[in-house]
């Protein structure tokens, strides 16, 4: 295919280097995707116009706002807005970064995303490429992940870096620009996203669900009849006989195991009558 020149400097310049959101299709599932960047970065295709995608745009415009809403509901500050880094070393890892936090040091990203589709494991899981490669090139230990939903909440989410998941990720850019650089077109690396353990720093109100109201309902209606059944259980296991193998009474029926834990279930009244006689 032959060679087009990009469209604008700025694409010319991705050209050179390998940025947080390609790791994202690097470390992803999509071989179409994956073939498309490799193209890209060869210089054999120009890179796909997002400008009518409104998703994309949305994030672009609210990118301010996010930032501006960060440093309000935090207090702290971002610098290095818009600053493109590289890797010390690895010359051809590179991150235009969303800013830096000036009291931490972390990598600051800021990410729209659409309220139905949105959940905190999802949002942590679909960008850990992107936030490891720029927290790998920034020498950053974490990076804080702002998300404005389209129902009008705001989310802040502290990802730590992860040292094995930025090895897997180093090996597969390796290869990935090995490729760019011979012309052998790339294949997937197939590696696992690490599940995040997200800190628990919210106090939400629930009062909405319907299936929390329900839920409720249910426990607190029987939650005096719980503790009863669990004293009940605790006082009947210390009638059993040291050297009985099961007990049986009054419609329920206790089983020993061969470790001495004692167990209980409903009996039928009939087959154990049949059972003693």
């Amino acid at each position: 295919m032959a060679t087009r020149p990009p469209k604008h400097p700025t694409e010319n310049v991705r050209r050179n280097f390998i940025g947080g959101s390609d790791a994202k299709i690097i470390m992803g599932e999509d071989l179409t995707k994956l073939v498309r960047l490799w193209q890209e970065k060869r210089g054999e295709v120009e890179p796909e116009d997002l400008s009518g995608v409104l998703v994309v745009q949305l994030g672009t415009v609210t990118e301010e706002l996010n930032r501006r809403w960060f440093e309000r509901s935090t207090g702290h500050s971002i610098k290095d807005v818009q600053r493109r880094i590289h890797h010390p070393i690895h010359k051809w890892m590179g991150a235009t970064l969303d800013g830096r936090i000036q009291q931490t040091n972390a990598i600051f990203e800021a990410k729209f995303m659409l309220p139905w589709t949105f959940s905190e494991e999802a949002a942590a899981e679909k960008h850990m490429a992107q936030l490891q490669h720029n927290m790998w090139v920034a020498n950053a230990q974490a990076a804080s992940l702002s998300i404005i939903t389209g129902g009008g909440k705001w989310v802040e989410m502290t990802i730590p870096a992860d040292p094995l998941y930025q090895h897997l990720l180093l090996t597969a850019e390796k290869k990935f620009w090995r490729c760019v650089q011979n012309g052998e077109p790339p294949r997937l690396f197939g590696v696992e996203t690490p599940r995040v353990r997200l800190e628990a720093v919210r106090v939400v109100d629930m009062s909405a669900s319907n299936s929390w109201a329900e839920l409720a309902s249910i426990y607190q209606r029987t939650r005096a009849a719980y503790h009863e059944h669990e004293s009940a259980k605790s006082d009947l296991k210390k009638l059993v006989p040291e050297d009985a193998k099961e007990a049986v009474g009054h419609g329920i029926r206790a089983k020993r195991s061969k470790s001495g834990a004692i167990s209980f279930e409903l009996a039928d009244l009939e087959a154990v009558n049949a059972q003693i006689q």
